[in-house]
């Protein structure tokens, strides 16, 4: 954001209903302006109705000769109970994609996160669905397409396919719209603020038993915000570390407006048993762990809103380029100190991609 668009920006985050006429008016004007042409220094191939999901998952398999991706040919809305998705993979050889396979359909899905898709290992994969008005996970074998279900829709699998998270789907439709499917019986508990029989749930893949880690009740109850206590709370962005020791993810609550919402970044110790929250102030986006258990998140601290580098075990953090890297975007991890994240549009109408080299950066 230049300084202008930061200074607006600044003044209208805490009025989001203000805050979207005036981008969305602002958008306009420039979507009557000649479109930029794309800038890349490799070839681009785009397959048209295909798409994978968020970024917090890599869609190539292990051996990275598959390429997971859904398929829809429906126009981009909220999709409404019995609209399908086609999820399968691409042949990913020598760089190039080949065939698309299909492997199943879902109705359990949004065009933020698809269904979930996601590796358990090299050849099986994991995604959401709907059966009989439940919500389930179904584990699929590529070879084979033998399939198995687990009871609950998970978020996120673990590195070494393990223990999956999982929360209420429908808890997060209603309180986050976009983000959750429209059915309705995995107790969302969605006549309390911040119910003790919902939160965040740890799930074993083998034998598909749930455990809650934390209540939405205990969450609300930690918070330091003067408006926990009267708003409605939800859990959802859930990542484990790469090491499988930590489990991190989004703890949110929200009075009448939804696009007004406080964020805290919550970390679990799998082998302590303890959590803690990271030291922001209100607004968390998105997120993700490199190797050496740190987090790069784009976030607002005591220095302002800007992408963070947290380390986990020190607790310590440090801003990244503060008021030079100062949109949102969404990061993955090249190696333990690069990491590359696009930014929105701006007034150029260009989405810019960064590569950031963290390696000078030192935690305080």
């Amino acid at each position: 954001m230049n300084k202008i668009e930061k200074a607006v920006y600044d003044l209208l985050k805490s009025s989001p209903a203000v805050k979207h006429v005036v981008r969305n008016a602002y958008q306009m004007v420039f979507d009557l302006l000649p479109t930029p042409a794309n800038r890349s220094i490799a070839s681009i191939e785009a397959k048209e109705g295909y798409f994978f999901g968020f970024h917090d998952r890599s869609p190539f398999s292990t051996d990275m000769s598959r390429l997971l991706a859904n398929h829809s040919e429906l126009p981009i809305r909220m999709p409404v109970k019995g609209e399908t998705l086609e999820v399968g993979y691409f042949d990913f050889k020598k760089g190039k994609m080949g065939d698309f396979h299909p492997l199943a359909q879902t109705t359990a899905w949004n065009w933020h996160k698809g269904c979930r898709l996601q590796w358990v290992d090299n050849d099986c994969i994991a995604f959401n669905v709907e059966v009989d008005n439940e919500l389930k996970c179904c584990i699929l074998d590529c070879r084979t397409n033998e399939k198995s279900y687990l009871p609950f829709p998970i978020d996120t699998v673990s590195e070494d396919g393990r223990l999956a998270t999982s929360f209420s789907y429908e808890r997060l439709s209603v309180l986050m719209p976009g983000y959750g499917y429209p059915y309705c019986h995995d107790g969302g508990y969605l006549e309390q603020k911040a119910p003790a029989e919902t939160g965040l749930f740890l799930i074993d893949m083998a034998s598909g038993k749930r455990r809650m880690l934390l209540s939405l009740e205990q969450l609300a109850g930690e918070s330091d915000s003067p408006l926990a206590a009267l708003e409605s709370h939800f859990v959802t962005h859930s990542e484990f570390s790469k090491d499988g020791r930590y489990v991190s993810f989004m703890h949110r609550h929200i009075g009448q407006d939804y696009r007004k919402r406080t964020s805290r970044l919550i970390v679990y110790d799998l082998q302590t048993n303890e959590h803690f929250a990271l030291p922001t102030t209100g607004m968390v986006s998105h997120y993700c762990w490199n190797n050496l258990n740190q987090i790069v998140c784009y976030c607002s601290v005591s220095e302002g809103d800007a992408h963070v580098l947290f380390d986990i075990p020190s607790r310590k953090y440090r801003p990244v380029l503060l008021n030079k890297l100062n949109q949102d975007g969404h990061q993955s991890m090249v190696n333990d100190s690069i990491f590359v994240t696009d930014t929105y549009p701006d007034a150029h109408r260009m989405a810019t991609l960064w590569a950031v080299d963290m390696e000078h950066i030192r935690c305080k």
